[in-house]
């Protein structure tokens, strides 16, 4: 085999390893155990362009209800700051999302914190979902590093901490049936943040503003239905 068709070779099987490397959505050993179940989802491309895993009841129809209960996203499970994201960048990232997440309900159902408060004779549909995880990892090596001295560089790079890192935060979601309390749809989502210089540098709230917002454009479109 010439040399040309072993380069050639190295690079096509180096791009299929590496492709793998950055799931675009959620692994199924990183479902936290906050939805019912996580049956029958399957991966598809949201109105913004981005991946999810997704499930909906075949009797889903958004404008089957007038009134949705939903108070704020949870943290499931509970939370553990570190030195890359502490707990007042998760507080704010609850606190925007929650709000991002009300602003959309709102422009189609009148909103209350629980289906108890929904007023007599209202269709009401109720929404729960949590941040499972926040997360920065090694960004993954792109397919120009498979050459033997770039490869030994990335690998020394990420092994001192220096290599660039990706930012990821994990949603999942369900609306309920408020009177039936039937599952009418579920989702599982890895919403991609800004991208770190190395692990030493701080997660904060801004890195995720832009991915909230195409969460938020997803759900609006998804109850416009």
């Amino acid at each position: 085999m010439t040399l040309a068709r072993k380069l050639f070779v190295s690079v096509a099987l180096a791009g299929l390893l590496l492709g793998g490397c950055t799931s675009q959505v959620t692994e199924r050993e990183q479902y936290s155990g906050f939805l019912s179940n996580y049956n029958n989802l399957e991966e598809v491309t949201t109105t913004s362009g981005e991946k999810a895993l997704r499930w909906v009841n075949p009797a889903w129809n958004p404008n089957a209800y007038d009134t949705i209960a939903f108070r704020t996203l949870e943290f499931y499970p509970a939370p553990k700051p570190n030195e890359q994201v502490n707990r007042q960048t998760l507080a704010e990232l609850q606190d925007f999302m929650s709000r991002k997440a009300k602003l959309a309900l709102g422009q189609k159902y009148q909103r209350v914190s629980n289906v108890a408060a929904a007023p007599a004779g209202s269709r009401p549909l109720i929404l729960r979902a949590a941040i499972t995880g926040v997360s920065a990892s090694n960004e993954g090596m792109k397919w120009y590093e498979i050459m033997p001295i770039a490869a030994v560089v990335g690998a020394t790079q990420a092994a001192t901490g220096h290599r660039d890192q990706d930012t990821n935060l994990f949603i999942e979601a369900e609306f309920i049936d408020g009177r039936t309390h039937q599952t009418m749809a579920k989702v599982v989502r890895k919403v991609f943040g800004s991208q770190l210089e190395n692990e030493s540098q701080k997660i904060t709230t801004k890195d995720f503003k832009a991915a909230i917002e195409k969460l938020s454009v997803d759900l609006k479109t998804f109850i416009q239905r």
